[in-house]
């Protein structure tokens, strides 16, 4: 059986819990069809991250330092 988590760390959004709820089970959808498992497998998670903290707590550790890890990296551009 395949017991997929995401963990999902982010800056400059807030959500409702309605928004919450409509990405939570758009992911588990796509999760469930890639994986090949059923939607109570799949655990989602939401990690906020202030801006200032992003390079120290995400994008060296989980980024830079586990490339072979990522499954599609970023292209950051200027908003």
């Amino acid at each position: 059986m395949t017991v997929p988590h995401v963990d999902i760390s982010y800056y400059g959004r807030e959500f409702t819990a309605d928004q919450k709820d409509r990405l939570a089970q758009a992911l588990a959808d796509v999760v469930v069809e890639h994986f090949s498992t059923y939607d109570g497998a799949v655990s989602i998670a939401l990690s906020p991250v202030d801006p200032d903290d992003w390079n120290e707590q995400v994008f060296e550790p989980r980024i830079t330092r586990s490339p072979e890890r990522l499954i599609k990296e970023p292209n950051y551009r200027d908003a």
